[in-house]
C-alpha cells in the first residue's frame, strides 16, 4: 500500500492534478474487513490529505459509531482522488467528476481493492458505484442490499455518499435522510459481524 500511495501522490492520469493541492488516497488497515468507497475528497480532504475529515467525514464517523463499526477498522477511499471543484469567491465548490476522470482513476482503486482484500464493499454514492459497478448502476434501486460482484468483494453493499444528507433542504429531510443512511450501514455491521 505503501508503494501504491507514493506512485498515486504523483499522478498525472488527467487534468484534475492540475487543480486539486495533492492526492488524497485511501487511508485504514490493510487487509481490512470492510472498504468504504465516496466520490472525491472535499475541499478539507484537500486540504489536509486524508480521505472523509470534512463535514461528511463527520456524518460518516457518527452513522458508523451508531452501528458499531469503528472508523480506525474500515479502509476510506475515494473512486478519484484529486479534488474537482470550481471557484465561487474565495470558495472552492465541488463539481461532480467526468467520466474521463473517474476511468483514469480506475487503476488506483482497483489496486486498493487488490490489497485491501475487503471482504464487505460499501459504495457510498452514484460516482462510486457506477465506477465500479458500471455506468448504469443504480444507487436508489439497490442501497441498503447485498449486491452481488464477487470479483470486486464478497458482499457489495451500495449506499448514498454522507454529503448528500447535508445538502437536504431541511433539517427533518436530514433527519429521514441520515436514518436512512444508518440503516444502509447497519447491513454492513451485522454482515460484518456475521463474516
Amino acid at each position: 500500500m505503501a508503494t501504491l500511495r507514493r506512485a498515486a501522490a504523483t499522478c498525472a492520469g488527467c487534468d484534475l492534478h492540475h487543480l486539486g493541492t495533492q492526492t488524497v488516497f485511501g487511508e485504514g488497515p490493510v487487509p481490512a474487513q470492510v472498504m468504504l468507497v465516496g466520490e472525491q475528497p472535499g475541499d478539507r480532504e484537500d486540504v489536509e490529505g486524508h480521505p472523509f475529515v470534512g463535514p461528511a467525514g463527520r456524518m460518516l464517523d457518527e452513522a458508523l459509531e451508531e452501528v458499531g463499526l469503528d472508523r480506525e477498522q474500515v479502509y476510506l477511499s475515494n473512486a478519484v482522488k484529486h479534488f474537482r471543484f470550481e471557484m465561487r469567491g474565495k470558495r472552492r465548490i465541488h463539481r461532480k467528476p467526468s467520466m474521463a476522470q473517474i476511468s483514469a482513476c480506475r487503476p488506483w482503486l482497483e489496486a486498493e481493492l487488490i490489497v485491501v482484500k475487503p471482504e464487505i464493499l460499501v459504495l457510498m454514492g452514484a460516482v462510486a458505484a457506477q465506477a465500479v459497478m458500471g455506468r448504469s448502476f443504480k444507487v436508489t434501486e439497490h442501497r441498503g442490499e447485498i449486491v452481488d460482484a464477487p470479483e470486486l468483494a464478497p458482499r457489495v453493499v451500495p449506499t448514498v455518499h454522507p454529503a448528500s444528507i447535508l445538502r437536504a433542504p431541511d433539517a427533518r429531510a436530514r433527519d429521514v435522510q441520515r436514518a436512512a443512511f444508518v440503516r444502509d450501514l447497519a447491513v454492513v455491521a451485522r454482515a460484518a459481524a456475521a463474516a
